[in-house]
């Protein structure tokens, strides 16, 4: 079955197809030998791609794991300051993973790691609509007002947000407050800049839940497996075979 080259490489574990794009576009791609174009066509079963020296296979087997971030870790696999990664945490996995999405440096909580691209595609791309929940505490007491501004969108540098749900708030110590919001968006640090707009800092932001997926009691730095009914729900999210 012949395919576009970025999804051979995203289906291989290599990364999401944009980043993919990007390697390809960098030269770093060859198919049967040669420098690969953006826009190739491949065949698995025929065309020979390498990638950082070595031949890329389609893996027959996912594997999607739920990772707890720390806060000061990096969302990726390499970091050229040197700063930790999370891929540090996975050493002793065999599959060549890589995270669904990004979390700020700066936050924590759940974050999906696998080495399926298209997997990955279909739970981060807004047009599949995959809901993510955050909990939030921020500077100050949350308005009726500002929580309805929330939920209806605000409009940020990069245009106005998507209606969010706001719940479960609740007052913390010196006057600071506690809430839940869920939105399908993912912008670049979009919940630090919504709360910056309604004129609140973010002390804490840690995701809870992605999709069908929930952090639970998982401690930070661990990771464990889907369960079952997860890995059934988060198959009928994105439309295909279980992983």
């Amino acid at each position: 079955m012949r395919m576009r080259l970025q999804k051979f490489m995203a289906d291989a574990g290599v990364d999401s197809r944009r980043k993919c794009e990007e390697l390809i576009v960098r030269g770093l791609v060859q198919v049967n030998g040669e420098r690969a174009e953006l826009g190739r066509v491949v065949d698995p079963a025929q065309d020979v791609v390498t990638y950082a020296g070595r031949r890329l296979c389609i893996e027959q087997k996912r594997l999607v794991l739920v990772f707890n971030k720390p806060q000061c870790v990096v969302s990726t696999m390499h970091d050229p300051q040197g700063r930790a990664t999370v891929a540090d945490y996975f050493k002793q996995v065999p599959q060549r993973l890589y995270p669904v999405g990004r979390l700020d440096y700066d936050s924590e909580g759940l974050l999906l790691m696998c080495n399926d691209g298209a997997l990955a595609y279909r739970m981060m791309h807004p047009k599949f609509m995959v809901e993510k929940t955050y909990l939030v505490h921020c500077r100050g007491a949350l308005t009726v007002a500002e929580r309805a501004a929330l939920e209806c969108g605000v409009l940020l540098e990069d245009g106005p947000t998507a209606p969010t749900r706001v719940e479960n708030i609740h007052a913390l110590q010196f006057g600071n407050t506690a809430f839940e919001i869920t939105l399908h968006e993912g912008r670049n640090r979009q919940v630090r800049r919504m709360l910056a707009a309604v004129g609140h800092e973010t002390l804490l932001l840690r995701r809870i839940a992605f999709g069908p997926i929930k952090l639970g009691k998982l401690a930070q730095g661990k990771w464990r497996s889907l369960e079952e009914e997860e890995a059934a729900r988060l198959s009928e999210i994105i439309g295909r075979e279980r992983p």
